[in-house]
């Protein structure tokens, strides 16, 4: 009873300890137009405490939401949560910040994992060959040592996978109905999980540019991330409302006779979400410009807006045709959005790709990519109903919520 009653004292003095703060937070709409699960980023290097818990209640209500440590020291450098708002709507949500205890556990709306590939590994102990992070040097392929060749990652609407290789490219797997799955099908669904209703790999990339991966420009096309000294994946974030994938390209050279750069590139996909956020940093300011964009999906329809949106609408194997045994043709719906400040020109199409040259500016380049499936029950069906969400979408990425931040208390 003595060691009870001390140790509920300890844990009273620690709790009587605990730094705390509250904030509130105006979030407006700037559009017309309804977003759900729109997101909401807060930086916390305003708290003056290492954030260990944050809530956040809108109306009264608690809502779920996430702390991040984004540079990996250990910290929680960000918070993150999503709000369901109407055109020129403004919000107030009220957060409180505590230095005691642990994040609270949402459930998970979206999952990421990379996968070591092993073969002799029982299913039962499945768990050992999970990693979150991997750096190799100049000359190691580990493609084919990794399952689904790169960290993989979904919302309840979409999944994507990065190529840990020298191309880079983001691929992406689509999906009949609104589910968490990729746990499951690790990407490669079998013919029962086909049955039941799962998805399944969608788009076949090979060498192009598949889905928005960025690569460099010799002034005719893209470069492979070949020429540098180490390339990494590493894990950031991993739910319950956001996954986060980090790619280094360390000392790469984009192109022949093009100067030297470090890469940090950030994928970031939201619950509810089917676009992928896409962000770029680089070590030096450089004249190098990039290139990147759009698989040419055979026989595709294709759309531009000439001011960095470009999409596709189209039907192919997403295998090779060789291995198409178990397949069926795939039809998607492509995009990517550019700003325009970023965009030196849009190449013409070509049998490969829907290709843009771009070029960062202060160092950074920001973009997003999209996707959808035919499968879907939940999505678009026409080249027409396609290009004009990529319109809207388009909307919304260059008007994202406006949040304005009250004083902590």
């Amino acid at each position: 009873m003595r060691k009870l009653t001390l140790t509920l004292a300890l844990l009273s003095a620690l709790t009587v300890g605990a730094k705390t703060k509250t904030q509130t937070l105006e979030i407006t709409n700037p559009i017309e137009t309804k977003r759900v699960d729109a997101p909401v980023n807060v930086l916390l290097n305003h708290v003056p405490f290492t954030v260990r818990q944050a809530v956040v209640t809108i109306d009264g209500k608690e809502i779920p939401c996430q702390l991040d440590d984004l540079t990996g020291d250990g910290t929680a450098d960000a918070l993150c949560f999503l709000v369901d708002i109407n055109g020129k709507e403004t919000l107030k949500a009220e957060v409180s910040y505590s230095d005691n205890g642990v994040q609270k556990q949402y459930p998970s709306r979206v999952y990421i994992d990379m996968m070591l590939s092993n073969k002799k590994i029982k299913e039962s102990n499945k768990q050992d060959l999970y990693i979150d992070q991997l750096k190799v040097k100049r000359g190691v392929n580990p493609y084919n040592q990794l399952h689904h060749h790169g960290a993989a990652f979904e919302s309840e609407v979409a999944a994507y996978r990065i190529y840990f290789d020298h191309r880079q490219t983001v691929d992406i797997y689509g999906k009949y109905t609104k589910q968490l799955e990729l746990k499951q099908t690790q990407f490669y669904p079998d013919a029962q999980q086909k049955a039941a209703g799962f998805g399944d790999d969608v788009l076949w990339v090979g060498n192009t540019l598949g889905v928005g991966t960025l690569r460099g420009f010799d002034g005719n096309g893209p470069v492979m991330l070949e020429d540098l000294d180490h390339r990494a994946q590493r894990i950031v974030a991993e739910g319950p409302l956001r996954t986060i994938v980090e790619v280094l390209d360390e000392n790469w050279l984009p192109a022949p006779g093009a100067e030297k750069v470090t890469m940090v590139t950030y994928y970031t996909l939201y619950a509810g979400h089917r676009d992928c956020e896409v962000s770029c940093m680089f070590s030096n300011p450089t004249s190098n410009t990039y290139c990147t964009g759009l698989i040419n999906v055979k026989d595709s329809k294709e759309f531009s807006d000439n001011h960095g949106l470009r999409g596709c609408w189209g039907t192919d194997w997403p295998v090779s045709e060789k291995d198409s045994a178990g397949h069926k043709r795939e039809t998607v719906g492509l995009g990517i959005w550019i700003p325009k400040a970023n965009v030196v020109k849009e190449l013409p199409a070509n049998k490969d790709n829907y290709a843009l040259e771009v070029v960062p500016r202060h160092r950074a380049l920001n973009y997003g990519i999209v996707f959808g499936s035919d499968n879907e029950t939940f999505g678009f069906h026409s080249a027409d109903a396609w290009f004009e969400y990529l319109k809207q979408w388009k909307k919304e990425m260059e008007n994202p919520l406006s949040v304005k931040s009250g004083k902590l208390k």
